[in-house]
């Protein structure tokens, strides 16, 4: 037998040996309890986290804490989280298909990186490495509450980071504002195409 100490109540407990060599061995179980009443009463008691997101503290039970990885404040902080550190699955506008294909046309000596997460921890629309330049396509979701106050306020501040994050690494970032084109069509996806070709063309220029 081995003493343990109980993570509810503090009192010291034997267990055999084996058990704990057993829960050692097995990486879900990670608390240790004299009863299984002190563990009932642990796993619903409150506790201060920190959100992965904003940094605020708040309370959540241990039941709660267990379900994931990482502790979020609220429904906008986890979204913002998982679509910053998202590694795949990245949903793409027909307008932002259709500038890849328009852009690596008229470019072909120059190389565009296409949802890129990894220069800035945040993911780029558009990026051009040899020029330092990057473009953001922000739609309707940028400007107005469509899914409430507290989404829109979410996105425009990991806007602000993001437009920080190129500032801190020398990049410039262009956005434009497609919150206009509500469906799709080349003709309204040209206006976009030659702003962002105008703001290349001067860079290459400069670049002589």
């Amino acid at each position: 037998m081995v003493p343990l100490k109980c993570e509810n109540c503090n009192k010291t407990f034997p267990r055999e040996k084996r058990n704990v060599i057993n829960k050692l061995k097995n990486a879900s179980i990670t608390h240790t309890y004299c009863s299984r009443a002190c563990a009932n009463k642990d796993q619903t008691t409150a506790k201060v986290v920190e959100c992965a997101w904003c940094n605020k503290t708040f309370s959540k039970t241990l039941n709660q804490i267990n379900r994931g990885k990482n502790n979020f404040c609220s429904r906008s902080c986890a979204a913002s989280y998982n679509n910053t550190h998202k590694q795949h699955g990245t949903r793409r506008s027909k307008l932002e298909k259709w500038l890849e294909g328009q852009l690596t046309y008229k470019y072909p000596g120059l190389y565009f990186d296409f949802n890129n997460k990894e220069e800035i921890n945040s993911e780029l629309d558009i990026y051009i490495k040899a020029l330092n330049l990057a473009f953001e396509l922000n739609g309707i979701f940028h400007y107005e509450p469509i899914y409430g106050q507290e989404k829109l306020a979410s996105i425009q501040n990991n806007d602000q980071r993001k437009f920080q994050a190129c500032i801190e690494h020398g990049i410039e970032l262009c956005i434009l504002d497609v919150s206009n084109i509500k469906y799709f069509k080349p003709a309204r996806g040209q206006k976009f195409l030659n702003i962002i070709c105008d703001i290349i063309n001067q860079k290459l220029n400069n670049n002589l």
